[in-house]
């Protein structure tokens, strides 16, 4: 299936949240939906990693790293991990790593740019939670629309 955010919109309208941040595409999978996980961390990757290593199901992990572009909450063993775990792709709110490897990987990959530090590891966060940043509510379960014009999401209760 091939995702286009413009003719999507054009068809649903209002039903779609539009994120107006402007995210890079990262991965090896440009275009990528799914049903909604969440994470919200800051600057510590345990969780997320936690949760990727658990079947994806063809689920979208959303990430809310609070905008932190100080330390990457991921790179291409968490990415591939992901991608061999079965989840269509990874939004995050913040920064991730090795960029040049991440385009190679089977993954959708949406951040706000790169940074080589590595995150913090001491599991602080929360799984399975609403987050909302950029003016959009993102609940688990929804449905995340990515490509390279942007990311739709449906709202609670509309999918």
């Amino acid at each position: 299936m091939t995702i286009i955010t413009a003719d999507l919109y054009d068809e649903h309208g209002e039903d779609l949240q539009s994120v107006s941040l402007q995210f890079q595409s990262l991965g090896g999978v440009k275009a990528f939906t799914g049903p909604i996980r969440t994470v919200r961390c800051h600057e510590d990757n345990a969780l997320l990693k936690a949760t990727v290593s658990t079947p994806g199901d063809g689920a979208v992990l959303v990430v809310d790293g609070g905008g932190s572009l100080e330390r990457a909450l991921m790179g291409d063993m968490i990415a591939r991990i992901a991608a061999d775990n079965g989840w269509a792709g990874v939004v995050i709110n913040g920064a991730v790593r090795d960029r040049s490897v991440l385009a190679e990987i089977p993954l959708g990959v949406k951040a706000l740019g790169s940074n080589p530090r590595k995150s913090t590891k001491t599991g602080e966060g929360e799984a399975d939670v609403e987050l909302s940043f950029s003016g959009v509510t993102f609940t688990p379960g929804s449905t995340i629309y990515c490509d390279d014009d942007g990311i739709l999401v449906t709202r609670a209760g509309a999918n």
